[in-house]
């Protein structure tokens, strides 16, 4: 029954975690849209380009799709580092989330809280935003409240390990062995 109740965990956390690489897949191709668009590439001249709103987008999905191979990998393993690892990353871009998403959708003024954008693409993010209020705070909910259901799933993973304790390698059987371990058995021919 526990193996069952793993194996649906593990797979129900691929699945959520897949929707977080499609956010990540998302940014991406926004703000590959916004570097044609603007004409302006970001990684082309000074190293100080003024066009910190497509880097910042291209780096959150870049760190996003990063996040959710990581979390396949421990999903698939359920192995307790990988997966403390998984939650430690994706901890991290779900409280900068948190907290821009409270500051636009709490603060009247949270346009002044940003730097300048010469290029536009700021400002055509903020028109779409005022134009789109309800549909972009439900979208940014959404994003947080799967994110944290990914750490949620992660915990409960963690929880339904087999084997939490034990001395040696000798006091559980040899199926039961975690997955980098490799045991050899000898074959006997008679």
């Amino acid at each position: 029954m526990m193996r069952l109740v793993r194996s649906s965990t593990q797979s129900l956390l691929k699945l959520v975690n897949s929707l977080i690489g499609m956010v990540g897949m998302a940014m991406i191709l926004y703000s590959i849209w916004l570097i044609r668009v603007s004409g302006d590439f970001p990684f082309q001249g000074s190293p100080h380009s003024d066009s910190w709103f497509i880097c910042t987008l291209l780096g959150l999905g870049v760190s996003l799709c990063l996040i959710t191979c990581s979390g396949h990998v421990a999903a698939a393993t359920a192995n307790g580092c990988c997966l403390y690892l998984y939650m430690a990353f994706l901890f991290l871009p779900t409280m900068l989330e948190a907290g821009v998403i409270t500051d636009v959708l709490l603060n009247r003024s949270w346009e002044k809280d940003f730097p300048g954008d010469p290029t536009g693409s700021f400002n055509t993010f903020k028109h779409f935003i005022r134009s789109n209020l309800e549909f972009c705070r439900w979208i940014g909910l959404c994003v947080v409240f799967i994110q944290g259901l990914c750490v949620v799933l992660a915990m409960l993973l963690k929880a339904m390990r087999p084997y939490l304790y034990y001395e040696s390698d000798d006091d559980i059987h040899p199926e039961r062995i975690p997955l980098f371990h490799n045991d050899v058995h000898p074959t006997y021919v008679y």
